[in-house]
């Protein structure tokens, strides 16, 4: 296995999904290998898929995305990327060419960050690895509680 193969299988044996929606080549072969092994419903969508809400029928524990935001306009790739968030998938692992024309900042404003940067593929080009955890995606801020309210006595009993 490759090391960005290497990099997706060992989210998903991180992860324990028992549903997968995969987008790409690579994403969809190690959800297959992944579902051989565990129980575990893999959903394959395709990058022409514009409304993934009618391809899910339920949350997804892990969306894995390979070989797809290279063939796509940038706007698609942002949909694309966007529903999988905005549909309730738990995890997401993106591996996309260094050169594709996204960046870290496309990918923050997102709600992703960056994981690693893997070795070249057999085309020669880096791939960067980002990944978007609904359970670490917004962290509990210090300063968001109610003794740091101009009134602290308010906090949870009105609402405007």
């Amino acid at each position: 296995m490759s090391e960005p193969e290497q990099a997706l299988a060992a989210i998903i044996d991180s992860c324990q999904p028992n549903t997968i929606v995969a987008l790409g080549d690579t994403a969809q072969q190690l959800a297959q290998r992944w579902s051989e092994h565990h129980e575990c419903e893999v959903t394959r969508v395709s990058a022409d898929d514009t409304d993934l809400g009618q391809s899910l029928s339920e949350v997804q524990d892990l969306g894995l995305v390979s070989d797809t935001l290279e063939h796509v306009s940038f706007q698609q790739g942002q949909i694309l990327i966007g529903q999988l968030r905005n549909y309730g998938t738990r995890q997401i692992a993106v591996l996309v060419r260094d050169q594709s024309g996204w960046g870290l900042n496309d990918f923050i404003g997102l709600g992703f960050k960056r994981e690693a940067r893997l070795e070249a593929d057999e085309d020669g080009e880096a791939l960067m690895l980002y990944t978007y955890n609904i359970s670490s995606y917004n962290h509990q801020r210090p300063w968001n509680n109610p003794r740091f309210w101009a009134n602290p006595h308010m906090w949870g009993k009105a609402w405007w």
